[in-house]
């Protein structure tokens, strides 16, 4: 019985990675999918994750999760660049040479950080938005 109860704990665990490996592969393959990291003002944990430009939407997929609906949906037209930083001491968990950006949405304010090489993509995307009446 023990046995039995060993080989499907087993299987589960295998079936778990190979989703979670299965559903990353799938997010990173798409176009304009780049890795980012999120982090919410006042907080001081960043979350990693996977962002996909989908038209006019920026969708962002916690890392570390099964999920297949987006952690964050955040509307390009609403996107404002503030501030554009390099990692201190407190960022830790961050590689050495990524880029933080501090940004106001329609979410709120949030620090968004990826790699050099992918910022000037980034805010092309953003500052080829439609205009937007006010």
């Amino acid at each position: 019985m023990t046995t039995a109860v060993l080989v499907l704990v087993g299987l589960l665990v295998v079936a778990l990675v190979a989703a979670f490996l299965l559903r990353r592969r799938f997010l990173l393959s798409g176009l304009g999918a780049v890795t980012m990291w999120l982090r919410a003002p006042g907080t001081s944990r960043w979350a990693v994750g996977v962002a996909w430009y989908s038209g006019d939407m920026l969708l962002w997929y916690r890392a570390l999760s099964l999920s297949v609906r987006p952690n964050r949906r955040l509307c390009r037209a609403q996107f404002q660049v503030d501030a554009r930083r390099r990692p201190t001491a407190e960022d830790l968990s961050l590689p050495a040479d990524s880029v933080i950006l501090t940004v106001r949405t329609g979410a709120g304010p949030q620090e968004l950080a990826m790699d050099s090489s992918t910022v000037t993509g980034f805010l092309s995307w953003i500052e080829s938005a439609p205009p937007v009446d006010r």
